[in-house]
């Protein structure tokens, strides 16, 4: 058996989880899959099987998403899973004050990845040196975003903003949440995700 998988990824399962899981169900051995998403997120991660796993390095690099952004709160992670950092109600932040700043996130953007991703600095992996205690500065990357519309936004204590969001490769929406919140002096960290679309 050989050719691709467009699995619908669980909330809680990492990608390598999802890919043993398709090994033992169809018996193969060889199983890959394109786009890592974190355990938290939820939706499409491609999955190849026999030879077509050679395949998974010419795929497309664009991916597009829905994400919840929540203000008035930081993490260490910049989403729910982490540890809070700081939590502030802002009742007072009105979904016309984000709209004026959307489209700077729009374009060729430099970006900090978070804290706690696969990104390697110096042969070792941000995640595994933030669990270490370590503090190390994440490389600023240049990550394409070619939109982002607006679906919903709920006003509250601590307000939460829907996005769709289309990128190209190695984007980390987590980070807009981030850096959105930034700009408000508010906080905001990725609340939920679901990948859309990859490598289509």
């Amino acid at each position: 058996m050989e050719g691709f998988l467009n699995l619908n990824k669980p909330y809680d399962w990492t990608s390598h989880d999802c890919v043993a899981k398709v090994r033992k169900l169809l018996r193969l051995k060889r199983v890959g899959h394109a786009g890592t998403l974190d355990p938290a997120a939820t939706g499409v991660l491609p999955i190849a099987v026999g030879k077509a796993t050679r395949l998974l390095q010419y795929l497309p690099g664009e991916k597009a998403y829905k994400a919840t952004v929540r203000f008035g709160v930081r993490t260490n992670t910049d989403d729910l899973q982490g540890e809070v950092i700081t939590s502030q109600p802002c009742p007072d932040l009105k979904l016309a004050d984000i709209e004026t700043h959307i489209p700077q996130f729009i374009g060729k953007i430099e970006q900090i990845p978070p804290s706690y991703s696969a990104i390697q600095v110096d042969g070792k992996r941000l995640y595994d040196l933030a669990r270490q205690g370590e503090k190390v500065e994440a490389p600023v990357r240049i990550v394409e975003v070619f939109n982002i519309d607006i679906l919903d936004w709920r006003d509250g204590d601590f307000p939460e903003l829907d996005l769709a969001i289309a990128c190209g490769t190695g984007t980390y929406i987590r980070a807009i949440a981030r850096d959105l919140g930034n700009i408000f002096n508010t906080g905001a960290t990725l609340a939920a995700l679901t990948r859309t679309e990859s490598s289509g």
